[in-house]
C-alpha cells in the first residue's frame, strides 16, 4: 500500500473536473504521522467523528435531468485516514453526468467509497455515515451559532500566532466546573497551500476550571499555524487534557466552507451521540 502525504495531492495546483464518476479520485492522507506528533501513539485517546457537510452535489436521473441535494457525511475518528477535501470536491464533481436510479443509489456509492478511502486497503471496522438532504428538505436546515459562553468578549493581548499550549492554565487547587466555553476566533492555515481556514470552536468540560483568557489567547495562537482542521482540533483537544486535565472533555470545531465543503470535527473523551451537524452563519 503506497504511502500518500500531502504534498502528492491535488492540493494547490491546477485539477481537470471531471464529469463522469470516478471514485478513484479519493485521495486518502493517513492520520498516523500528525497524531505521533501530539504524543499519539497506537489507539487514540478519544472518541468522535469528522462531521463534512458537501453543498455542491449533483448527477443525473435516468432520463438525464440534472438532480442536487445536500450531503452530511460522517468519518469516524478511529479511521486510519482522512480524505484530501480537494480530491473529495473533485470526487463529488464527477457525479455532474453521471445518471443514477434514484438519490438512495447516490447516498450508497458515496458510504461505499468514502468507507474504502478513509480505511485505504483495511478492512472497514466502522463505515462513513451519509445522509443526503433533496430539495424539499432545504428549507428546514437550520442556522444557529454553538452553544456555551464566548470568551471572545475577553480583551487579551495576543502576541503569539503558532500553537502555544503553555498558554493554557486551569485552577487544578479548586472545586471542578462543568462548562461550554466558544469562541469564533480560531484560524489556521492549509497545510500546503497556506490558505486561511477560519473557524468557531466549542469547548465542553468537567474538571479544574480552565483560565478564560489563556484559553483564548491559545485558540488565537493557532493563526499562522499550517494544518488540516482534524488535526488542528486533535491537537487542542490533547493540549487542554494534558494541561487542565479535565475529568471529560470535548472539542468541536465548525469551520467555514471552501469550494462547497466545510468540515467540522469533533472529538470527546466519553461515549455521547455526535453533535448536530448544524451549520453558524459563517458557513
Amino acid at each position: 500500500m503506497s504511502l500518500h502525504t500531502p504534498e502528492q495531492s491535488q492540493l494547490g495546483k491546477a485539477s481537470a473536473y471531471a464529469d463522469q464518476y470516478d471514485p478513484a479520485l479519493l485521495f486518502p492522507l493517513p492520520r498516523e504521522p500528525k497524531r505521533q506528533e501530539i504524543g499519539i501513539h497506537g489507539s487514540v485517546p478519544f472518541l468522535g467523528a469528522d462531521l463534512w457537510t458537501a453543498f455542491e452535489l449533483s448527477w443525473l436521473n435516468p432520463r438525464g435531468k440534472p438532480q442536487v441535494a445536500i450531503a452530511h457525511i460522517t468519518v469516524p475518528c478511529e479511521s486510519t485516514h482522512i480524505v484530501e477535501s480537494k480530491s473529495f470536491k473533485l470526487y463529488l464533481n464527477s457525479f455532474n453526468n453521471t445518471r443514477f436510479e434514484h438519490a438512495d443509489a447516490v447516498r450508497d456509492r458515496l458510504r461505499s467509497d468514502v468507507s474504502a478511502a478513509i480505511w485505504h486497503g483495511e478492512p472497514v471496522r466502522s463505515s462513513a455515515g451519509v445522509r443526503l438532504l433533496t430539495p424539499p428538505l432545504f428549507e428546514c436546515e437550520p442556522v444557529r451559532e454553538l452553544e456555551g459562553l464566548s470568551i471572545d468578549r475577553l480583551d487579551v493581548e495576543c502576541t503569539r500566532y503558532q500553537p502555544a499550549p503553555d498558554l493554557l492554565t486551569a485552577a487544578l487547587d479548586e472545586k471542578p466546573v462543568t462548562e461550554i466555553l466558544t469562541s469564533d476566533l480560531l484560524k489556521s492555515n492549509c497545510l500546503v497551500t497556506g490558505q486561511p481556514d477560519w473557524g468557531s470552536v466549542q469547548v465542553s468540560y468537567t474538571g479544574p476550571q480552565i483560565d478564560q483568557a489563556g484559553l483564548l489567547q491559545y485558540i488565537v495562537s493557532f493563526r499562522n499555524h499550517n494544518e488540516f482542521h482534524e488535526q488542528c482540533v486533535e491537537r487542542i483537544y490533547m493540549d487542554i487534557w494534558a494541561r487542565c486535565r479535565p475529568a471529560r472533555l470535548s472539542v468541536y470545531a465548525r469551520y467555514t466552507r471552501r469550494g462547497g465543503l466545510d468540515i467540522n470535527p469533533w472529538r470527546t473523551s466519553h461515549p455521547q451521540l455526535p453533535p448536530a451537524n448544524v451549520r453558524t452563519a459563517r458557513q
